[in-house]
């Protein structure tokens, strides 16, 4: 293991595991990592244990890693929401089955466990093989397969970018395991051209801040190209001194939202405003190192009144990604795809998972 995050002025490499630590306070005797509402998702999870890893709670996160494999389907998915270790919503999302390729591929780059890799490669080819079965013809990947079997009629822009980031992680993770997943590569290829081109393969989510920030983040927008998207919208989402909206028509700034700003803006090589944008969410931190999961600026409240601990992860890993502190710590900036070309005003605005 390499040394513990810190980011000068904002967070202590101590702060950071008593983050790390309190979302391992709320982790399931199983292994699962709930939402405060007790359920389960796996793209969370997932979130939660990068988190414990970059932290050096290894053993914790390997249980999490455990809870995936006793829970995956056959298929490859996991239910939408787990409680008590039982389905709660039976349908499976494809961004939840591609961002376990995300978290194996990010354990190897921190641990160097070649070992744990391999033993968890058989759930990642699963998951991805169920992800790519949901692409359609002109490349976009529709968010569900419902418990029925049947896909959904629609894809969605912040699902479909984070799907692009499994997807490229999962073909890096296939080349250094020596079983090449030419496939997947391709998939990725035709899903960044349409994150890029063709805005109208997605539903409209445009509100969501998430829309507007995540094909930056899942590394299929990049260049000139993610520097005038995110500024378009800037003032829409992001309010000085508190952090970034959930949605643009409600004053309210979230943590895990702020915090995902931050790694798009690392991976966008502009650090001081990520720096800036970390320090301004710091306002949601409790006394016992968990994170309040938003802020209501108007009635000056928590909302809602809750703590959660995929917020926690994401403040994890964004001092990761601005430290540079482990060799996962760049496992966002590192994704991009090859350039798309395309001409005209690329538009490629909106939807949220």
């Amino acid at each position: 293991m390499t040394g513990i995050p810190f980011v000068p002025g904002i967070i202590t490499a101590e702060q950071v595991v008593q983050t790390a630590r309190s979302i391992a306070a709320i982790q399931d005797r199983e292994g699962g990592v709930p939402w405060p509402e007790g359920h389960v998702d796996v793209w969370n999870h997932i979130e939660c244990l990068m988190a414990l890893t970059v932290a050096g709670l290894r053993d914790e996160a390997r249980r999490g890693y455990d809870w995936l494999v006793r829970h995956q389907r056959p298929d490859g998915s996991w239910p939408m929401k787990m409680m008590d270790g039982k389905p709660a919503e039976a349908g499976g999302e494809s961004n939840h089955a591609a961002y376990v390729a995300v978290g194996v591929w990010h354990d190897l780059l921190v641990t160097g466990d070649e070992e744990f890799a391999r033993a968890m490669w058989p759930a990642v080819t699963r998951a991805l093989d169920f992800v790519v079965g949901l692409q359609t013809t002109r490349g976009e990947i529709v968010w569900e397969r419902d418990a029925s079997g049947r896909p959904a009629p629609y894809a969605l822009l912040t699902g479909s970018s984070s799907i692009h980031q499994g997807l490229r992680c999962g073909v890096l993770l296939a080349e250094r395991l020596g079983d090449p997943q030419p496939d997947w590569e391709l998939a990725a290829d035709r899903l960044a051209h349409v994150l890029v081109a063709h805005p109208e393969a997605f539903a409209d989510k445009s509100r969501f801040s998430m829309d507007w920030y995540y094909p930056i983040l899942g590394g299929a927008v990049r260049g000139v190209q993610a520097t005038q998207r995110l500024d378009r919208e800037w003032d829409t989402f992001v309010v000085p001194g508190l952090g970034a909206r959930c949605v643009s028509d409600q004053p309210w700034v979230t943590g895990a939202e702020s915090c995902e700003l931050v790694l798009t803006l690392d991976a966008m090589g502009a650090g001081e405003r990520a720096r800036a944008v970390f320090a301004d969410m710091q306002h949601l931190r409790h006394e016992d190192g968990s994170y309040w999961t938003g802020w209501q600026f108007v009635n000056e409240r928590h909302f809602p009144h809750e703590r959660s601990g995929y917020t926690a992860a994401a403040v994890v890993l964004a001092a990761d990604a601005l430290s540079r502190a482990t060799p996962g710590s760049g496992v966002f900036r590192d994704v991009g795809s090859r350039p798309v070309q395309i001409t005209g005003e690329c538009g490629c605005e909106r939807a949220h998972a």
